[in-house]
This record gives structure tokens, sequence and C-alpha cells, in this order.
């Protein structure tokens, strides 16, 4: 007999769904046997007629009985006679065999640092940009804004190339800031660097095809390329930048960081800059140019890009990730009309379209120009650590014995040292000592080059000359 305790939480038609189900999973109710009626069940009980009703229908959507005229309602022949306990649930079944992932797909949380293991009081993170409360207000302001005037459209299927009225402030900055033209149809909106990369090779590229990448450079995007079947072959780079001379030659694409190199820090010389567009040119490979934080360039203008000089098979990929922050997860390509509508299409079937909210926040953000005042404002920042980071290694005498690179953009630069160097030793030593740093290692594919990436936009001046002297402490 069901029963209803009256000091359960439950409602009192869970509470008998649960013991009917019991009943006939254990095999107190057999397959078959038929139950009360719905009135004369509820009288027994003293429940209304409308709760048995709710029990019943309930045991007959999940299957545990069946219901005819005359018939009347029975247990059901399918029921589960026995229930196993959770330990025999656990020993008697096997769970499905996992693939082998791709060894690039680890490589990544080393190449962050690994942080989960070990915190450190100083960190030279090369991946993160400098936030401040004055940002995480105006976002906060921007997020309310956008939220309060967004009508019900806004969250219906988006379209896949992104929130079109974002796309237009993103053609507006890149026109004035970056002297590329385009129109919003050769914008498509995604979510950081990485998902860009994988919709090009999804898009873009077969299977087993050959794509050529800066070594050292950007991990994520030979990890991608990887992971996505393609065959990568390694291009050197030294102080002009990648060296266009040693990319395959059955390269479908080659990825490039031409205004910061991604690790080593350098600037691509004009004349490779015009060599690598040329074989583009004539062997019909894609360019891909992550244009990731040049931004930040500390003597003179930002550097024209490659898009802009050839747009017919740039992709152009720029990122709010170091702009503003990681967290937004917002990024752009940019390039030729009917590239990006096959990227669209991917893009479309995949992941379908980028959340609502943060392209509606982004949007406010730029249109009442809290993107621009944010980006002076850190500029002048980054100015500052910069200098500091580039005194402290000269005055400590770290770049007398080391090579110094990339101190003209970005945020971040490079000392290098000798490939025979035991980088692996010094950097497990700093972080015992309670100071991260970034070995290049981890931006190698097949170099042997040694050495640190040192990131300078979350450490204050007071800190970065800290942690670099207790470093050249260290090292001589």
């Amino acid at each position: 007999m069901l029963k209803v305790n009256r000091d359960d939480k439950r409602p009192i038609w869970q509470q008998l769904v649960d013991q009917a189900i019991h009943n006939i999973t254990t095999g107190k109710w057999p397959p078959g046997e038929l139950l009360l009626p719905s009135r004369e069940l509820a009288q027994l009980i003293g429940v209304s007629r409308s709760t048995i009703q709710t029990v019943y229908e309930e045991l007959f959507s999940r299957g545990y009985t069946i219901t005819s005229r005359r018939g009347g309602t029975r247990v059901s022949d399918c029921a589960c006679a026995t229930r196993p306990t959770e330990d025999g649930a656990i020993q008697g079944i096997i769970p499905p065999e996992l693939p082998l992932l791709n060894a690039a797909v680890g490589h990544l949380q080393s190449w962050f640092g690994d942080k989960e293991h070990q915190k450190a009081e100083i960190d030279f993170s090369p991946h993160e940009p400098y936030l401040d409360e004055h940002f995480q207000r105006n976002w906060r302001t921007s997020f309310l804004q956008a939220s309060t005037k967004t009508d019900l459209d806004s969250w219906a299927y988006g379209d896949p190339y992104g929130f079109l009225p974002l796309r237009e402030q993103i053609q507006r900055y890149l026109s004035l800031e970056r002297g590329v033209h385009v129109s919003t149809d050769q914008i498509l909106l995604t979510s950081g660097a990485q998902h860009s990369i994988d919709l090009i090779a999804q898009a873009l590229l077969h299977e087993g095809e050959t794509v050529s990448v800066e070594d050292p450079g950007f991990p994520a995007a030979w990890m991608a390329m990887k992971y996505r079947r393609m065959q990568v072959a390694s291009v050197p780079v030294d102080e002009y930048g990648l060296c266009p001379d040693h990319i395959h030659p059955e390269s479908k694409l080659v990825f490039v960081t031409p205004s910061h190199q991604c690790a080593v820090g350098v600037i691509m010389s004009e004349p490779r800059r015009q060599q690598l567009l040329k074989m583009a040119a004539q062997h019909r490979f894609w360019i891909v140019e992550d244009d990731y934080d040049s931004e930040f360039r500390y003597r003179g203008d930002p550097l024209p890009t490659l898009f802009s000089q050839q747009p017919q098979n740039t992709l152009y990929m720029v990122s709010f990730s170091k702009m503003i922050a990681p967290g937004i997860r917002i990024s752009a390509i940019i390039g030729p009309k009917e590239a990006i509508r096959q990227l669209a299409k991917v893009h479309e079937f995949t992941y379908r379209q980028l959340p609502v909210m943060e392209q509606l926040t982004l949007t406010h953000f730029i249109e009442h120009g809290h993107f621009m005042r944010h980006m002076r404002r850190v500029r002048n920042v980054y100015r500052r650590r910069h200098e500091a980071m580039t005194k402290a290694i000269i005055t400590s005498g770290l770049s007398e014995h080391f090579t110094l690179s990339g101190v003209e953009t970005g945020l971040h630069m490079l000392l290098e040292a000798e490939p025979a160097f035991d980088e692996e030793a010094v950097t497990a030593l700093a972080l015992e000592k309670g100071i991260r740093v970034y070995p290049l290692s981890k931006y190698c594919l097949e170099s042997d080059r040694k050495g640190w990436v040192l990131g300078f936009a979350k450490v204050d001046e007071t800190t970065i000359k800290e942690g670099i002297y207790r470093l050249a402490g260290m090292l001589l």
C-alpha cells in the first residue's frame, strides 16, 4: 500500500510516484498486476482522486504501466524487474572507450603556465592584459544599458556573421585605426583566436593538407591545425620575422604574426612582407595574419597590415582579448567576401552564433566611447611598464648575458638564452622563489631556441623591478 508522509517536503504525488516505481522495479508489483482504480486508491490513502490520476499518468508516461479502457491500469511487461544496486551499477557497466586525444591538446595547459598547481607571487604572464576597476565599472554600465534596451528580437537565433551593429563598430575602428577598409559582410565574429583558427581549418582546408606556422610561434595555431588533422610545417623566425624561403612548398595556408611576432616579439621586415605576399599570390595559399596586440606600439604608429596590401588571399584576425579582456570572448576574422561567407556557413552549422549579451554589451561599450578611452588609458599604463621592464633588464645586467628582443610593440618581450642553456631548471627554480616566467621552448614546434617570454601588462612598475632583479640574482 502506498503511504503519505506529511513531514516529507516533496509533493504528495511525487512521494506516491517514487513509492510506486520502487514497488515495480523491485518486483513487489510484478508485470501484469492490476492497479486499483484511482477512486478506490484515493479513498484508501486519504488523498484526492486527482492526485492519484496524476500518479497514474506519470507512471504511464514513464513506461511503467499500460492502460486500456476495459483492462484498467496494469504494470508493464517492459518494466525492469530488478533494480541494480549503486555498487553493482558501477562495477557491472563498462563505459564507452574514450579515444586518444591529439597530443597537441595536452600542450595547451603547460603553455599557459599550468597555474592550478602552484601560485606565483610575481607572474610575468604574456597572455593577459591590464584590467582595473575603471574598466569594470564602465563594462557594467554597458551591460546594464544593453540589458535594458534589448528588444525581444535580439533573443532569437542571430546572424552567424555576428551582431550587425557590432560589426559596424569594428568596421569603423579598423578603418580609422588600422587602415583596413572593408564592408560588414567581410567581418565574421568569433569567440577568440582558437575559435577563428578552428573555423578556418574546417571551412577553407581539406584534411591532411599542409599549413606552415612560425617556429617559435603561437602554439594554439598549430595545436588547432593538428587537431583538425592538418600536416603542420614549421618555419623558422629570425630578427626580421618569419623566413619565407623556408615555407613548405605544398602549403595551403601560412599563419603569421607580422606586427609583433608571438614569441620572439620582432617585427617582420618590409622585404619579408613583400616576399610573403608575392609567394601567396603565386602559389595561391592563404595568409592568416594575427594582429593580436599591435595597437600597443612604443615607437611610432601601428604598422600597416598585410591585409591592407593584399586582401584577396589574406585573412586578418583581430581580438578583444588583449585590447580589453579575454573573458569577453569576442574576436573577428576579416577577409574576402566569398571566404567569409563560407566561414559563416560552417559557423552556423557548428556553433550557430555567439552569445547575445556579450555582443550587445561590447557594441554599447564601443558606441559610447568607453573602448577608445580604455585604449588610451591602458596605452599609458603599458608604456610605463614597458619602460620599467626594459630598464630593469638592462640595469640588472641581464641584457649583457641574454639577448633582449621584441621591445618596440606589444605586451611582452623575449629574453633569449643560448640553445644549450638549462631553461627548464631555471623556470622551475624561479617558480620556487615566487616568480613565474614563461619558457620559450613552450612556443617551439621544432626549434631548439631557449629563453623566457616575459609579459608586463599585469605587473606594476615596482613589482616588475623586483621580479627582474630576483631573476637576475638567479641567472648571473
